[in-house]
């Protein structure tokens, strides 16, 4: 079977390898549509510090159950369309003692501390599967990127009380712009890129402010009656959004850290104490949150055709891999046998590319 590598920073190539085999508990899994995360182009650019090469990158996957073992669940059939959580826990940590598996300290994702799904073929647990029968491929690789989203929400204790702002309107800051919508919030996104916001008043922000267009400090108190909002999600990861997120975030406040920044940040951190605020974290998802994503995208309510950019197949990943990183390009890929764009046809196609102002959060901020 083939496999996309990463071999070192900036060097990618097709290989091949053995087909696995399931044990009696596993799935296996044919795949037929990965996103490109965030964490995929930072292996590629050799800035992503859990990674150790040649690493094969994807987690956010959409794939057929092929094959089982003997144990796996009647209710697993084959030819079932599914998705998957791609993290791994060890049981034993104290993140894991209090049911926080998503956030293990010995945790391992696909394609980061352990071999990705940018291949033909995985094996997988058959209890980290999820299913919808009325999502396809594309939305199921979807689930994963909200779900990280939606579960900063659900850090921050959202409620439709709360104005909310998030910095970043990429995957996963649409995702926790439509969790908070979710949760009848008042949502508020910001970025600086217009395309991307009008994306994100599909996704249920109903505010937006580009920095820089206008102030972002005057507008937040304007939209707040001098309060500032009561919860920031930062989706960005640079110093600047960490730092504004405190900044402006209202007395007794909540701010919810995904972003990784990339360099040390330096706090003014008389706010953490005169606003009393709660500086929460936030890691990978739980099963709440793929159940509820996949609730959200059964609905009709994410536009999640939008904000695909481009596909291609997996001979071209690699490629693909690098025009993102040249050219801030954000895309899916589809690593099926025949090159297509879809399950069903046998013709192969030309890859398709489709602009929705979404990629370039990714490459500039990370």
């Amino acid at each position: 079977m083939r496999a996309l590598v990463i071999i070192e920073p900036g060097k990618t190539t097709v290989i091949e390898r053995e087909k696995p085999a399931p044990s009696a508990s596993d799935v296996l899994l044919r795949i037929r549509i990965v996103g490109y995360c965030g964490s995929d182009l930072n292996t590629f650019r050799g800035l992503n510090p859990l990674v150790k090469y040649p690493r094969i990158p994807g987690h956010e996957l959409g794939a057929v159950i092929e094959a089982k073992g003997q144990d796996v669940p009647a209710e697993w059939e084959l030819g079932m369309e599914v998705t998957l959580s791609p993290y791994a826990n060890c049981g034993k940590c104290s993140a894991c003692r209090q049911r926080r598996y998503n956030c293990c300290r010995d945790n391992e994702t696909l394609g980061v501390q352990r071999e990705g799904g940018l291949t033909d073929y995985i094996v997988a647990p058959w209890q980290k599967l999820y299913r919808s029968p009325r999502l396809g491929l594309r939305e199921l690789a979807m689930v994963e990127p909200l779900s990280v989203g939606f579960h900063a929400v659900d850090r921050g204790r959202v409620s439709d009380r709360d104005t909310v702002v998030v910095f970043g309107c990429g995957a996963i800051g649409l995702g926790a712009i439509a969790g908070a919508a979710s949760r009848k919030a008042r949502v508020i996104a910001v970025d600086i890129d217009d395309a991307k916001l009008a994306q994100a008043c599909k996704c249920g922000a109903t505010e937006t402010v580009n920095p820089q267009t206008g102030p972002l400090h005057e507008r937040l108190q304007q939209s707040t009656n001098g309060d500032g909002p009561a919860v920031v999600v930062e989706a960005v990861g640079l110093p600047q959004t960490f730092r504004a997120a405190v900044e402006e975030v209202c007395f007794a406040g909540r701010v919810v850290y995904i972003g990784y920044a990339k360099q040390p940040v330096e706090y003014e951190t008389k706010y953490f104490v005169q606003k009393e605020l709660d500086i929460l974290g936030s890691r990978n998802a739980t099963p709440a949150d793929f159940k509820t994503v996949i609730q959200l995208l059964e609905s009709g309510r994410f536009p999640a055709n939008e904000v695909i950019t481009r596909t291609v197949p997996l001979a071209e990943a690699g490629h693909a891999l690098k025009a993102w990183s040249d050219q801030s390009v954000r895309l899916h890929q589809d690593p099926c046998f025949d090159g297509c764009l879809t399950r069903t046809c046998d013709a192969p196609v030309k890859p398709e590319f489709r602009s929705c102002g979404h990629e370039k959060h990714v490459t500039r901020w990370g």
